[in-house]
């Protein structure tokens, strides 16, 4: 199929071009020799286009091979959520891969939009992604895909591989925080805590639609979609799966932790007050006993005996030394 449409004169956006011959070669090609690819001839077999999103020249040249406008949009638009789309012989697929650029937020997934055909692949990108450039390392190393349908399931596995560290590093920081609230030593960082449950449900927020996105790609009726491409899609949509549920577990125990940190706390407090309860209750008398013999009245007894402090003294101690018998009898204090 000739990428048709192409005038000599139009402006080429920056992009990255294979043409694959269906036996795991690749040719990186120019944006300039397309016109030149005649996919399904005796040497290739599908192209890939694979551009920048930000390239002013991007959507010009989409429009100029006539996709449809409401696939230009989906190429391009600001803000994508995993989907699978199907417009005639093609399909719109939008994933998500976490973003693993150096400085980067592993939640602050990346979008990759993808417009397939039977003989061409078209990709759009705004950051770059581990999972691409996973690919692009394959065709260097003589391990092209070989059809369309084997790019597409090259890559749902590769960004589901992406993302398993991602999740298990959660589960670690979170088994960490575990054994902390178990052993009952060190202080536990609830800002620490709510980092772990926002990331959490970052990534979930785009792995159940991305396992929709590939259900449904799975049992769409494509030509280009083989059984062996169909069953690599139900395997990374399962494992999506399986990731989405251990979120799912990661923002439970992680609440579940929150709750047994703040149940601690509770009754730290609880016992402070307790003890400042009791404190309290053990001067309450001696203060009222000694305010009694400290008004300034005459016939305090003891006043003009010399041991009468002594005794005073004993009193009082022999009275909060009952107290706190009476106290320990009662349970209040262990």
């Amino acid at each position: 199929m000739k990428l048709e449409g192409l005038q000599d004169t139009q402006r080429l956006p920056d992009a990255t071009a294979f043409a694959f011959d269906g036996a795991g070669g690749a040719v990186k090609i120019s944006m300039g020799d397309l016109d030149e690819v005649r996919p399904g001839d005796n040497a290739f077999v599908f192209a890939w286009v694979h551009m920048q999103r930000d390239d002013p020249e991007a959507a010009e040249w989409l429009r100029q091979i006539h996709l449809e406008q409401i696939v230009v949009d989906a190429l391009t638009a600001d803000e994508t959520r995993p989907r699978c789309t199907v417009h005639g012989e093609g399909v719109v697929l939008n994933l998500r891969g976490v973003n693993l650029n150096p400085g980067a937020e592993p939640e602050d997934m990346i979008s990759a939009r993808l417009w397939i055909e039977e003989k061409r692949v078209i990709g759009v990108w705004i950051r770059p992604l581990k999972a691409v450039q996973d690919l692009f390392d394959a065709i260097e190393r003589n391990q092209a895909p070989v059809s369309p349908g084997d790019l597409v399931a090259k890559l749902t596995l590769r960004l589901t591989d992406r993302a398993e560290p991602t999740v298990a590093a959660l589960n670690e920081r979170l088994d960490a925080l575990e054994e902390t609230v178990v052993a009952e030593h060190g202080g536990i960082s609830r800002r620490q805590l709510g980092e772990i449950r926002r990331e959490a449900i970052i990534l979930r927020r785009y792995m159940f639609p991305q396992r929709d996105a590939l259900t449904t790609l799975e049992i769409e009726d494509l030509k280009w979609l083989g059984d062996r491409d169909r069953s690599r899609i139900r395997e990374a949509a399962e494992r999506v799966t399986r990731l989405a549920e251990d979120l799912d577990a990661i923002r439970d125990r992680s609440q579940i932790v929150h709750d047994q940190i703040m149940d601690k706390r509770a009754e730290t407090m609880n016992r402070q007050m307790l003890l400042l309860s009791v404190v309290a209750a053990v001067f309450l008398p001696l203060g009222l006993f000694t305010g009694l013999l400290g008004i300034n009245v005459g016939g305090i007894p003891g006043a003009e005996y010399p041991w009468a402090f002594l005794i005073v003294c004993g009193l009082l101690i022999t009275v909060a030394v009952a107290q706190v018998w009476l106290f320990r009898r009662m349970g209040i204090l262990q």
